[in-house]
């Protein structure tokens, strides 16, 4: 028995959904936010991986234990924003390739001391030559004071971030 075509019914559009509100991409500021650092990591991660081997996440890891030697992964998490798994097994492959050393802490055997080795310093002092040039051309399009200002703001939005990730929204 041939197949009959689908009915013209069958074949139309679905009815658009109602109209409701929705997001102004031009004002919008955790938008604004995610775009940009979506793609200020993507390129980044492009760049570093290409000239140092290294990926955005490797980067951000070696940057904080190059402010902050030996602290535990859940310092890392905290600090970056990251869960512990992504953080665990960053932290292996950059054990991995000779970039840290990861050591048990003697007073809790559930807690790691991490730091930078030699190799790991001298790949974080060059990524850091392009990491501030990226910043610089980045913030070129703004003032001095500008530039403050928008550090300033930055600062406070993170500090109130708790009234958005504390659970008690509603």
């Amino acid at each position: 028995m041939p197949t009959m075509p689908p009915s013209t019914k069958s074949r139309q559009k679905p009815a658009a959904a109602e109209a409701g509100p929705t997001l102004d991409l031009d004002r919008y500021v955790p938008a604004f936010i995610t775009f940009i650092a979506n793609k200020l990591s993507n390129s980044a991660t492009t760049l570093y991986q290409r000239k140092f081997g290294i990926n955005v996440t490797e980067w951000r890891i070696m940057s904080l234990l190059a402010i902050e030697p030996g602290i535990p992964a859940s310092r890392i998490c905290h600090v970056i924003g990251f869960d512990k798994g992504p953080v665990s097994r960053t932290l292996a492959g950059l054990e991995k390739r000779g970039h840290v050393l990861i050591r048990t802490d003697p007073n809790d055997g559930r807690t790691h001391s991490i730091s930078l080795t030699a190799k790991g310093r001298a790949t974080h002092d060059k990524v850091i030559v392009a990491a501030f040039e990226r910043e610089r051309r980045l913030l070129s399009c703004l003032s001095r004071d500008e530039r403050e200002v928008l550090i300033d703001l930055l600062r406070r939005l993170h500090e109130n971030l708790g009234a958005v990730t504390s659970g008690t929204e509603a």
